[in-house]
């Protein structure tokens, strides 16, 4: 350590020590002073024998004046002892006060510092709140941002595959109206044999196959699209062909038989759902096309 900081606190220890004696010799004065005080003041109250007080020969006008003035003596000497020993105790007084002042001031000092503690701990925590409550609204907002932002790229995702649909229907409705097979057939000049011919063979490609792509049809016999339809809702229209056509351009072939046992089961139920009737159909309905239609496609 430094030899000076040594110093400082050598002077600073010795100072403490004469501010310590002159204090404690001063109290010990003021006691010495107050209990002399109290002792002349018995010493005065008691009564004391005084040859001039009461002389024999003297004349009671000269007594009586005489025993004024020992009164007056007495009273003045109790006056001053009262006065000394006031000055003492205020003296005393004032010392102890100043020694209660600065405890009292410590343990204010202390109470302060505590005060100031616990506003300090009171602020630390009141951020804490204050900042955790912030991250929590964060927090919020970011879940918040994701859901809104997957919401919107699920309607996206929807939005497309709609699009995309829509899109397939209109080219299908599109090459279903233009499409011609390169090898078109001549309906007009076939004989009588001819168009019986043709129309078994129509009938027998879709009964095997059961549900038929029309373009297919088309494709298989070698004539249009549009004549393969005109075809097939002609042989509807005079009952030779059962069945029905979908929005897609696909014949689901229904054989008579089938057609009357779904009529005998709403029959029977008197009313029918449309997702009952389906479910239904399923087992009343054979919608598996047959093997030597799957060999012909096969080949």
């Amino acid at each position: 350590m430094d030899p000076v900081l040594y110093v400082l606190a050598a002077a600073l220890l010795a100072a403490l020590l004469v501010f310590v004696s002159r204090v404690r010799g001063q109290a010990r004065a003021g006691d010495e002073e107050h209990q002399q005080n109290v002792a002349a003041v018995v010493a005065a109250g008691r009564p004391q024998p005084h040859t001039s007080e009461r002389g024999e020969g003297m004349p009671r006008r000269r007594r009586n004046l005489g025993n004024r003035v020992l009164v007056q003596r007495r009273s003045q000497q109790a006056e001053d002892a009262a006065e000394e020993e006031n000055d003492g105790a205020e003296a005393a007084e004032s010392q102890f006060s100043g020694k209660v002042g600065a405890k009292k001031q410590r343990k204010l000092e202390e109470k302060q510092a505590r005060k100031a503690q616990r506003e300090a701990e009171d602020a630390e925590r009141e951020e804490r709140k204050k900042l955790e409550q912030k991250r929590e609204e964060e927090r919020r907002k970011e879940d918040e941002r994701l859901r809104l932002e997957e919401e919107k790229q699920e309607e996206e995702k929807k939005k497309a595959k709609e699009e995309e649909e829509k899109r397939e229907y209109e080219e299908y409705l599109k090459l279903k109206e233009s499409f011609v097979v390169e090898e078109e057939g001549e309906d007009e000049g076939m004989t009588e044999e001819e168009s019986r011919s043709f129309v078994s063979e129509l009938l027998d490609y879709i009964k095997s196959a059961k549900v038929v792509l029309l373009e297919d049809l088309a494709s298989h016999l070698g004539i249009r699209t549009q004549d393969a339809i005109n075809r097939v809702q002609d042989l509807m229209a005079d009952g030779t062909l059962t069945g029905v056509i979908d929005d897609r351009g696909k014949f689901i072939y229904i054989t008579t038989e089938e057609m009357t046992a779904v009529a005998d089961f709403i029959r029977r139920r008197g009313r029918v759902s449309i997702t009952e009737l389906a479910q239904q159909s399923n087992s009343l309905i054979n919608l598996e096309p047959e093997a030597r239609a799957i060999a012909k496609g096969v080949a």
